[in-house]
């Protein structure tokens, strides 16, 4: 079988084991620019051209490279309707969502935002000001967003580990924000709540406190996009809860996998652009783990291959994260020391560790096998280096794009 490896794919081959590949029945792609075109001449509320003044400034945020969304078309098309209700593109700042990731450099901008690449502007968490609180949280967001008279996003609605799914005020409240609603959302008590998982929206705290906080700070119109392995599958422009929810629906028909018993070993795929460091190739384990429903046995171990050509990774929240690893004695002792608290985007090493409290993790086929050994992790050259002959195993060949149930 063939499973992603950055932009290519990788060959595997278990003759000695009983293998069982959990595909989804998936969604035909759709075009994307008429698809988004369509969504926001029809959206969810009222139209973005009827949110505008003419004069008014506008801050469209979008996601970074760690996120495959088209956006140099879903800009383009958000600013033809701008344009529409006489906001001119002089009068519109792209910010690049970054969280606590690293900026991204001019010739990822060109190549993700094309000829709008000369809107852009990386954000920079350090430099966020406060617009308001919601729980007693600071709000914070990106001086260009603060000040726009209308804010608007892109994002991926895709399956998401704390937030249920992505997309809708997160590009935003997140991308473009603070360590505040960073720390308090990515928090332990936060992400120890009932509700905060993979897959859900309803009842989620993660999620509701990313709407509310979007309706402080923004977006006023979101355009989202979901996908599947194939491509782009839906899109959807308005109100950004109801994006949120009309894709989330689009994802679940597409991404749902049932899967029976437990297993020795699942082979999580990860793929370009989430496998170019180790905090983002991880998720791949922690979607398959703590998601709705852990097909691994007791002491079963997650296989990932990934490219990892960035190592850790290069921003403060990876940074954080490979500190936090490299430094532990234990999964166990990690876990219980993080349980009082830790730094914004170490969160992913409070999670890592709560997984390899009960499995271990191989990564494969990466260009930095030490960085992996470093992070309570083991580095093998190929995925059948790290399956036991014998061994029952569940692959999954696009893990952040399949929901086990």
């Amino acid at each position: 079988m063939d499973l992603p490896l950055g932009d290519a794919t990788v060959s595997v081959s278990l003759p000695d084991c009983d293998v069982t590949v959990a595909t989804p029945h998936g969604r035909p792609p759709v075009d994307v620019r008429r698809a988004a075109m369509d969504a926001v001449e029809r959206p969810h509320g009222s139209r973005l051209a009827d949110l505008v003044d003419p004069g008014d400034t506008a801050a469209i945020v979008v996601t970074d490279v760690t996120r495959a969304v088209p956006d140099d078309v879903l800009v383009d098309v958000l600013l033809a309707e701008l344009e529409r209700g006489g906001v001119d593109s002089d009068s519109v700042t792209v910010v690049v969502g970054l969280g606590l990731h690293r900026p991204m450099t001019d010739a990822e901008l060109r190549e993700m935002l094309g000829e709008h690449a000369d809107l852009a502007v990386n954000h920079d968490a350090s430099a966020a000001v406060t617009v308001g609180q919601v729980d007693g949280v600071d709000v914070e967001l990106n001086p260009a967003v603060a000040d726009a008279d209308v804010v608007v996003s892109t994002g991926m609605v895709e399956p998401h580990q704390y937030a249920g799914f992505s997309g809708g005020a997160k590009t935003v409240v997140v991308g473009a924000g603070g360590e505040s609603g960073i720390r308090y959302t990515h928090g332990p008590e936060m992400l120890g709540r009932d509700g905060v998982r993979l897959g859900r929206i309803e009842g989620n705290p993660f999620r509701d406190w990313l709407d509310r906080a979007g309706d402080l700070a923004g977006p006023a119109f979101a355009l989202n996009v979901t996908h599947t392995p194939v491509g782009i599958v839906g899109a959807s422009a308005g109100d950004p809860r109801a994006v949120v929810t009309d894709l989330a629906d689009v994802a679940r028909d597409a991404l749902s996998v049932s899967v029976d018993g437990t297993y020795d070993v699942v082979v999580a795929g990860v793929g370009a652009p989430k496998d170019a460091n180790l905090y983002q190739a991880t998720r791949a384990a922690t979607y398959v783990a703590l998601g709705d429903h852990d097909p691994l046995g007791p002491g079963g171990r997650l296989v990932v291959p990934a490219r990892l050509q960035e190592g850790a990774g290069q921003g403060t929240g990876e940074r954080r994260f490979y500190d936090r690893l490299s430094g532990a004695e234990s999964a166990d002792r990690l876990y219980e020391s993080m349980r009082d608290g830790y730094e914004p985007g170490a969160q992913r090493a409070f999670v890592v560790a709560r997984v390899l409290r009960e499995h271990d993790l191989y990564v494969t086929n990466s260009g930095a096998p030490d960085v992996v050994e470093d992070c309570l992790m083991h580095a093998r050259e190929t995925v059948a280096d790290a399956i036991e002959p014998g061994s029952d195993v569940l692959v999954v060949p696009n893990a952040l794009d399949t929901l086990l149930v």
